[in-house]
């Protein structure tokens, strides 16, 4: 062949495509980008890194017209979640709170005591619902205004990015 690529001659494939793996920062905002999709859908809006009272980043919260205050936790990996136990921080800070993870991701080794959804880029499934345990009302009303606040020093940087 004169040192020309055949393009016509079957190769075998160095891997599966099952085997495949974007890396985990891609895998993550992906399962993001989901959870935000699904979380519009059901009449939420969401925000990212949302810091609460207690100093901690929750990934995902969403906020709907009713005051309802849903926190999804994403993990990439097993190792992902065996690896950090922050999100138990989390709980006193939402009515909802549920782990995202990607399809291949073997879901079951979750807590039961929490929500679980599936995501990809473009959708996502609920595999186990959220235990609801309402807010009190004093940290709804706090979570509301930290919400909002945050939301409008986005926006307002979006405008202005010295903000």
């Amino acid at each position: 062949m004169d040192g020309q690529l055949d393009f016509e001659r079957p190769t075998r494939p160095s891997r599966q495509p099952s085997q495949v793996r974007p890396p985990p920062a891609l895998v993550t905002a992906a399962v993001t980008r989901g959870v935000c999709r699904w979380l519009e859908d059901m009449g939420f809006l969401s925000l990212l890194e949302f810091k609460m009272g207690n100093g901690q980043r929750a990934d995902v919260v969403g906020l709907n017209a009713a005051g309802t205050i849903l926190m999804v936790e994403v993990k990439s990996t097993p190792e992902d979640f065996r690896g950090d136990a922050k999100w138990l921080e989390y709980v006193p800070y939402c009515d909802g709170f549920s782990f995202a993870v990607p399809p291949h991701f073997p879901w079951q080794i979750l807590p039961e005591t929490c929500g679980v959804v599936v995501a990809d880029a473009h959708a996502a499934a609920v595999m186990r619902p959220a235990p609801r345990h309402p807010l009190h009302a004093a940290r709804r009303k706090a979570l509301t205004l930290r919400f909002a606040l945050a939301a409008g020093q986005r926006l307002a940087s979006v405008v202005d990015p010295r903000l």
